[in-house]
């Protein structure tokens, strides 16, 4: 694996944060990410997706929630301080994160993006995210997540 090492991977390294890296067998294209949990053996509520949105002010916030939950867009609002929110087209997500669509990582964006993380993270002892490529994930301790992303936490999925 140390062959496949994602940017994601060396900026975890360069902040001294230990994790670690999962693959999966995959195509061309994004897998949902309830498939990749299960892909991994994992459980669903470990797994998170990053989703990035558009606030009503034009800026950009960042979301990471469990896989199999839905991004509640009121709540997404509230918890980033905006009037409303609504996601990125996928065609935007490269140019704005660097990331493709099923590779997109909290970590190493092309910009440090408001980001809030779902607060069930809070209630798992590990945390996998995309490793910044279709493939690849990272499992480390959500609280070296947040930190390194100075992401908040609140309740944004919905009930």
């Amino acid at each position: 694996m140390a062959s496949d090492k994602t940017n994601v991977m060396r900026v975890l390294e360069q902040h001294k944060i230990a994790y670690k890296p999962h693959e999966y067998p995959h195509g061309k294209d994004a897998v949902d990410g309830v498939s990749v949990a299960e892909l991994l053996g994992q459980n669903p509520d470990q797994v998170f997706k990053t989703l990035v949105a558009r606030g009503k002010s034009g800026g950009f916030h960042v979301f990471v929630i469990p896989v199999a939950k839905e991004l509640d867009l009121k709540k997404a609002a509230k918890a980033a301080g905006e009037k409303s929110v609504e996601m990125v087209h996928v065609k935007e997500l490269l140019g704005l994160t660097g990331y493709v669509r099923g590779g997109c990582s909290p970590v190493g964006m092309k910009k440090a993006f408001p980001t809030v993380f779902d607060e069930s993270v809070n209630n798992v002892p590990t945390v996998m995210v995309s490793a910044g490529k279709i493939g690849f994930q990272i499992e480390c301790a959500p609280v070296d997540l947040i930190k390194l992303v100075r992401a908040t936490t609140s309740h944004i999925t919905t009930d």
